[in-house]
């Protein structure tokens, strides 16, 4: 049997540790295709609860899942000039529909009587070829809301890619909706910010500041766009969420006007919102040690693993008498559990094993637990174990999940707390991001200052925060660069 493979320290080197917890607990790998990735069955498991999750809180919302071309003209992205502007170095584009053998005998190539008429860009974001179909839908008032969310995937071409935090396709929702109001959008849009954030911090255990992008970092054609930003354990943050007021700049583009009820032509107002498997990634970053994944009970495929140790096959029968009765009270309890009674791995090999795959519990019972009606209960948050009587198991495993759910929220939160001060001058800040983490300070609002400090420090505005953060007040001060007004301080950081 091959010996357990441990991960790279994360004090060695965070990159590495990243990458080989990624492949080793089965979440993801590398593809054939260049910056694209495989999803794993046990990977897409945590994805399958992050959809189902989010998705019901849409639908309390009032969205409906409907479904859009992978596919846009490429003149329908031209139509929103910041839009496109954004978007262009990243969009790959469909030439040929059809391919042909090499009449050199060299394989095959692209046909080059079937060019298209106009190209095709495959989608790295779909409000172009939803409002072109919105014209459709809306005419009057009455036709308004239009709350509409997709689960699908997107292609941008990035050039530099990492396992589910940037890859050239990867999944995501994208919500676009229509509305009749000014107001009505930019309420819709910010209440979308609140799901995102209650997901976060109550499903993901990540805590998370909500804020207000300066213009710079804005979605492209957005007027306004509001993101929750969470603080990884290398004190780099990670965008995980964005909720984007796109006033009427794509109902102008593609001519989408209702009737009032004051019986005037009026533009509708928009929003979109999204978020991908890079929550993947933040959910690896924020919780995870040197030992491999640590996941909140509510995002676990597996909540609870039972190991039975044995020797013989009638060893395992007997343990099974106790043991099968207990998972299937807990699966009645909707918990998620699995035994595992394989008989080609160790003990200890499994209980590595489940450890890189973050179980939150695991159980375990041998021939002396059989006897004093004991079981083994260890958790992977803490790696504490204890051995416990058998009587009552089941509700101390239901208070034990609710505790690492909550632990696993309050232990990234204290990190974030503690890598988040202030900072007052330019000289000290430059010093201070070389350490992480979040820096609050004043800054003038305009884009020159901005870009003078990204292209100085690499850091970036990740959000100008709704409210104050903990322990910190909301007051006025000087820009650190230029010592002009400042209204209150914004988060810098190093970002992902």
């Amino acid at each position: 049997m091959a010996t357990f493979q441990k991960l790279t320290p994360r004090s060695e080197d965070y990159s590495k540790w990243y990458n080989e917890l990624v492949v080793k607990a089965d979440l993801a790998e590398q593809s054939a295709v260049r910056g694209c990735m495989v999803i794993k069955p046990y990977g897409y498991a945590i994805w399958e609860t992050i959809q189902a999750e989010l998705d019901r809180r849409f639908k309390e919302q009032g969205v409906h899942n409907a479904y859009f071309p992978l596919l846009i003209p490429k003149s329908f992205l031209s139509r929103e000039a910041e839009h496109v502007e954004g978007f262009a170095k990243e969009c790959a584009v469909v030439t040929h529909h059809r391919l042909m053998n090499d009449p050199e005998g060299k394989g095959v190539v692209v046909d080059p009587n079937a060019k298209l008429e106009e190209e095709l860009i495959i989608r790295p974001t779909s409000e172009t070829i939803i409002w072109s179909t919105y014209k459709n839908w809306i005419s009057s008032y009455r036709d308004l809301p239009i709350l509409c969310n997709q689960w699908c995937n997107v292609m941008r071409w990035e050039m530099r890619t990492r396992l589910f935090l940037r890859t050239a396709e990867f999944l995501w929702q994208e919500g676009h909706t229509a509305h009749a109001t000014k107001e009505e959008a930019e309420d819709y849009a910010r209440s979308m910010l609140d799901v995102y954030a209650d997901f976060a911090e109550n499903v993901m255990a990540i805590p998370v500041v909500r804020g207000v992008k300066s213009p710079n970092e804005r979605f492209a054609g957005a007027l306004n766009t509001y993101c929750i930003e969470a603080m990884m354990q290398d004190g780099k943050a990670l965008q995980a969420g964005t909720s984007h007021f796109l006033g009427q700049n794509f109902a102008k583009s593609f001519d989408v006007q209702f009737l009032s009820k004051e019986n005037k032509y009026e533009y509708v107002w928009a929003t979109s919102w999204g978020v991908s498997t890079r929550l993947m990634g933040a959910l690896i970053m924020t919780h995870s040690d040197d030992n491999g994944l640590v996941l909140p009970p509510a995002l676990a495929p597996v909540q609870v693993v039972i190991v039975p140790i044995f020797k013989k096959s009638e060893d395992l029968a007997r343990l099974m008498e106790h043991l099968s009765p207990l998972a299937d009270r807990l699966k009645q309890m909707g918990i998620r559990v699995k035994v595992d009674t394989a008989d080609n791995a160790t003990p200890g090999y499994k209980f590595a094993d489940y450890e890189l795959k973050g179980v939150p519990v695991r159980l375990a019972m041998g021939g002396r637990d059989l006897e004093n009606n004991t079981i083994e209960i260890a958790r992977r948050d803490t790696l504490t174990k204890e051995t416990i009587s058998l009587e009552g198991i089941e509700d101390k495993i239901v208070a034990l999940l609710a505790e690492i759910q909550k632990n696993c929220y309050q232990k990234a939160l204290d990190y974030r707390i503690a890598k988040t001060r202030e900072c007052n001058s330019y000289e000290e800040f430059k010093e201070e991001i070389k350490k992480g983490g979040f820096l609050l300070c004043h800054w003038d609002g305009t884009p020159e200052t901005e870009e003078k400090i990204k292209a100085e420090t690499k850091a970036t505005i990740r959000c100008i925060p709704l409210e104050a953060l903990p322990g910190y007040k909301e007051e006025p001060g000087q820009c650190m660069v230029t010592g002009k007004p400042s209204a209150k301080r914004v988060v810098f950081a190093i970002a992902y």
